[in-house]
């Protein structure tokens, strides 16, 4: 059986003292070293859940084990390191508007890797930016002189900075044009070819995307897994939503 990155058991959240849940019972393998895509309609849950898995809300009930740690049983201190080992490209970037491209970029470094030398930051900060593919006369603007694609490019290098084990992607193309959703869609999976053993989660609308580049696929449905599986699991599903779900999903090609 392959290794998990992530192993969640019977997740539920509620935001009203148990009157309605988010989550429903959540039980989901994320496998260690692939490309998992995480889909569903507006209201389903997958938000919540990557800010689960990230830390940032306490579950109602249940398990959420991250790199075989149970999340929740940590203390503070040790959820800020687990936090290090997973990165994150949040919706429309999330940049610093007051700091150039390779400033954000420094920003993680400057907090975590306090010991370094400010050469050695800058350093690291700029091969990132390259291997994400902003061209070096960009690298002192402000986010605001920065196309669409240009600030995806700064805040990947930025979630990139820790070299984290883990790394999300949170709803990566809105907002952009197909051109660019699509050049979005080539960075992403060309990063989890370039870092040997990384797990990449993308939660997405995307549902062409999640063809197109998954190797592994989660559909949830009211604050459930509805399905979790291979694109060929998908492809041969008999369950009603699923099928309308890849009707959608390909209808590009």
């Amino acid at each position: 059986m392959a290794e998990s990155a992530i192993e969640i058991t019977d997740l539920r959240k509620s935001f009203d003292d148990g009157k309605t849940f988010v989550l429903k019972g959540v039980d989901l393998t994320i496998p260690k070293g692939k490309l998992t895509v995480i889909i569903g309609y507006s209201g389903t849950g997958k938000s919540v859940l990557l800010k689960h898995i990230l830390g940032l809300l306490h579950p109602t009930s249940g398990s959420l084990k991250v790199l075989g740690k149970e999340l929740w049983d940590m203390k503070e201190s040790e959820l800020m390191e687990m936090r290090k080992r997973l990165g994150v490209l949040f919706q429309y970037a999330a940049l610093f508007d007051d700091m150039t491209a390779l400033e954000n970029v420094c920003f993680p470094l400057r907090e975590h890797r306090r010991q370094w030398d400010p050469d050695k930051i800058i350093d690291v900060a700029t091969k990132k930016l390259e291997s994400s593919g902003l061209g070096s006369e960009h690298f002192h603007k402000l986010p605001s002189e920065l196309s669409g694609g240009m600030r995806k490019r700064v805040g990947l290098a930025r979630a990139l900075a820790l070299d984290p084990e883990i790394i999300l992607y949170d709803e990566p193309t809105t907002g952009l044009d197909p051109v660019l959703t699509e050049m979005v869609d080539d960075l992403i999976q060309s990063t989890h070819k370039r870092i040997p053993g990384s797990t990449s989660i993308i939660v997405t609308h995307d549902l062409f995307a999640a063809f197109r580049i998954g190797e592994h696929m989660v559909m949830l449905d009211k604050g459930k897994v509805l399905l979790s599986g291979t694109p060929e699991d998908f492809r041969n599903s008999d369950l009603e939503l699923v099928q309308k779900f890849i009707a959608k999903g390909f209808k590009k090609e």
